[in-house]
């Protein structure tokens, strides 16, 4: 399938402290010439200030001063960059065990996410947890880079028996497509180009790879799901009777005609146009926002969702998921917050805490129940009204929420519903 050239690849990197993530993101957009000049500049300065004496590639990514400072990524660095392939959004998140929380804020929306492997050190605990939370945010595609090849001779041993480390616990999750590539990220082998150091290595550099990896199938244009976010009444000459209902398609394909039902209502209808900026069009498909204007009057608001007559969500008061609390507050038994689902909102507590996950070993703990900040856990959510819901694993945006704090207004944890 020839890929279009506007198609977006969203990956994210992840890996230990010092594993080289932002060097080698620094090597992919340097080699890749996605730089622009005064960006370049400004890095060389830096790197000669440090007294190194050539480009400090992870400061192309290390943002923030106290980054800089110490040589660690804290925040979650994107980055953007384009190919004659391809367009690409890179989430550069930390390393740091207590940061947890931002690795699944960047690898939330990823198509792709690369594990970085020191090749002296091999499969280390923060190998396990971050190929847990790929696995657990579904992410479709997974890149292993074994990077510092250079410091272990280039030894195809040493890269083959990390792939058997990998692949022993990897076993155990849900991860569909697997590859490994051996990397040296500061000298730029199999990053952009072919490494002659490995000539062993008969697949692609990195570069190619995420230019073709195919992400078509991973959008779910199965189940039809269009939440509303606002109803379009124009009240113009032109547009006198208009009522549009605008959104983003978060999957499925919708056309004119379709027959289609209203959620939570259930009230049915057919799609009499599908409206964009540009004009009519035939068909919608996730991520698209458009209008859709339906042949009959029904009374849809904000937070309603426009679905296929004979696939429909399941619609939920109480519902089972996956959270990673966010907050540095513990969780409050039983408190009230806001759940945030696609366009429509409610109030919701955590009526229980099942059991929470021990990321470093899989091992579940069902004696500690407190929520405390970069906690995983299984918990029952309750809200005061159905919220239409599908399982995380069949569709990540219709299966995915957050909570939010009704007195400070902060973010305390992302969920995903089983």
């Amino acid at each position: 399938m020839k890929i279009s050239e506007n198609q977006l690849l969203r990956f994210t990197t992840a890996g230990s402290v010092d594993d080289g993530k932002s060097t080698l993101i620094g090597r992919l957009l340097f080699d890749s010439k996605a730089i622009f000049e005064d960006q370049l500049e400004a890095v060389e300065k830096t790197s000669k200030k440090k007294g190194h004496e050539g480009v400090d590639l992870a400061l192309f990514t290390d943002g923030l001063k106290d980054e800089r400072e110490q040589g660690i990524t804290i925040d979650v660095a994107y980055r953007y960059f384009t190919t004659p392939k391809r367009k690409f959004i890179i989430a550069d998140t930390p390393g740091h065990i207590q940061y947890t929380r931002n690795m699944v804020t960047g690898a939330s929306t990823a198509n792709a996410a690369l594990i970085l492997i020191d090749a002296r050190h091999g499969v280390v605990e923060q190998t396990k947890r971050h190929a847990f939370i790929a696995s657990l945010l579904q992410i479709p595609h997974l890149v292993v880079c074994i990077n510092k090849m250079d410091l272990v001779d280039f030894s195809e041993e040493v890269y083959n028996t990390i792939i058997t480390q990998f692949e022993e616990f990897s076993s155990k999750l849900y991860i569909k497509d697997i590859r490994f590539l051996p990397i040296s990220a500061l000298l730029g082998d199999n990053v952009v180009n072919r490494s002659e150091n490995m000539d062993w290595f008969q697949g692609a550099p990195l570069l190619y790879t995420l230019e073709n990896i195919h992400i078509s199938s991973d959008i779910n244009k199965i189940d039809a799901r269009f939440p509303v976010q606002t109803v379009l009444r124009p009240q113009s000459e032109d547009f006198l009777d208009y009522r549009g209902y605008a959104g983003r398609v978060a999957s499925g394909i919708f056309r004119p005609n379709d027959e289609v039902a209203v959620m939570p209502s259930g009230f049915t209808s057919k799609i009499k146009s599908i409206d964009t900026f540009g004009g009519e069009i035939d068909e919608a498909f996730a991520p698209m926002s458009v209008s859709i204007t339906l042949e009959d009057d029904i009374d849809v608001s904000r937070g309603d969702m426009i679905v296929k007559v004979n696939n429909k969500p399941e619609t939920e008061q109480e519902f089972s998921a996956m959270i990673c609390w966010l907050n540095n507050e513990t969780a409050k038994n039983r408190a009230k917050y806001t759940v945030m689902h696609t366009s429509n909102q409610q109030t919701a507590m955590i009526k229980s805490v099942l059991y929470k996950i021990d990321i470093n070993t899989y091992n579940r703990n069902e004696e500690d129940k407190d929520l405390n900040m970069n906690d995983i856990a299984r918990v029952t959510i309750r809200t005061t009204r159905r919220l239409m819901v599908d399982k995380y694993r069949h569709n990540r945006n219709t299966g995915s929420f957050i909570l939010v704090d009704n007195v400070s207004n902060e973010t305390v944890a992302a969920g995903m519903i089983l």
